[in-house]
């Protein structure tokens, strides 16, 4: 029973580089837990990262995980792109 969602839109300037943040983190989603439910999808240049789970402590555990997962993906793709 999802009791917890959140929703967050990150926009890019490159497609390519969203297209590579995408490709990092679904192996992480194909490893989800039973508290909670984790999408990622493209809308034209956004990143759309949906969370739901079992409570606000499962939803902020996840959200926590993934944008910490998304903020080292990003640094790693920035230092490659220099």
């Amino acid at each position: 029973m999802v009791t917890a969602k959140a929703t967050v839109r990150l926009p890019f300037k490159s497609g390519k580089l969203l297209q590579a943040l995408i490709n990092s983190l679904t192996p992480e989603i194909g490893s989800q837990n039973s508290r909670s439910k984790v999408t990622i999808s493209q809308e034209d240049l956004t990143c759309v990262l949906t969370v739901e789970a079992q409570g606000t402590v499962a939803l902020r555990s996840a959200l926590n995980a993934y944008l910490r997962w998304i903020n080292s993906t990003m640094s790693v793709l920035e230092t490659l792109e220099k």
